[in-house]
């Protein structure tokens, strides 16, 4: 392009015939977002999903191969109790992880904007949601598993079926109509979006309350359904 740009910028012809010197302009038509910000909301879930992963649902299943549950099933709690207790313990460790790599991810990408009082509280909520349905479902997965090698033979699939689907590397209108099935119901998918949507784009609470929405009971339905799937038992 630039060589016909410079031919027609030269012709043989006389120059009465050309009035205007030719130019090659760049013409954007989708805002542009640099390849380092646009992977961070999706390293941001990723790595909440591998804090889950080593911190929630396996971390019980690590206590019960070395005996260490039976200090808190010979206690009077109730297994709603100890099912929430453990769902929160791992939540927390996820969030910690969240937050401190949305803070060091938004200063090393230059986003200004993600400290913003309400944009701080806008990602905060979507860290502690995604978080919250991460472990349970987690929880979910391995609350009946009884061999500690289950859950690190799963890690690889898991992060193959979710994460790839979410949205994080390539866009979602892009897949094929199978995967988009898949996607619709990820709760990777709703966690990379808003995020993508609080920490690029800017955009309101009403952009973000699907997601939150989504998450927290993603979140809520996984804890009812392990409650009494927990053993109480030795």
């Amino acid at each position: 392009m630039q060589e016909l740009v410079t031919a027609l910028n030269q012709p043989d012809a006389s120059a009465t015939r050309i009035t205007h010197d030719a130019a090659l302009e760049i013409v954007e038509l989708y805002p542009y977002v640099e390849y380092l910000k646009y992977l961070l909301p999706g390293s941001i879930s990723l790595a909440m999903f591998v804090s889950v992963m080593i911190g929630g649902g396996m971390l019980y299943i690590d206590d019960k191969a070395r005996g260490v549950h039976e200090g808190y099933l010979v206690t009077p709690i109730t297994r709603l109790e100890m099912v929430l207790g453990l769902n929160l313990a791992g939540a927390f460790k996820a969030v910690m992880a969240g937050v401190t790599l949305t803070i060091l991810g938004s200063l090393i990408a230059g986003l200004g904007s993600s400290f913003e009082p309400s944009r701080i509280l806008q990602w905060f909520l979507l860290i502690c949601a995604t978080s919250f349905a991460f472990n349970g479902m987690m929880f979910l997965l391995m609350v009946r598993v009884e061999d500690p090698l289950v859950p690190r033979a799963m890690f690889g699939i898991l992060n193959t079926l979710l994460y790839f689907p979410s949205g994080a590397i390539y866009p979602v209108q892009a897949f094929p109509k199978w995967l988009r099935v898949i996607s619709a119901v990820d709760p990777f998918s709703f966690a990379v979006h808003g995020l993508k949507a609080t920490l690029l784009k800017e955009a309101s609470w009403a952009a973000v309350s699907q997601d939150l929405m989504y998450l927290t009971i993603f979140g809520l339905v996984s804890l009812a359904i392990s409650v009494p799937l927990f053993k109480r038992t030795m």
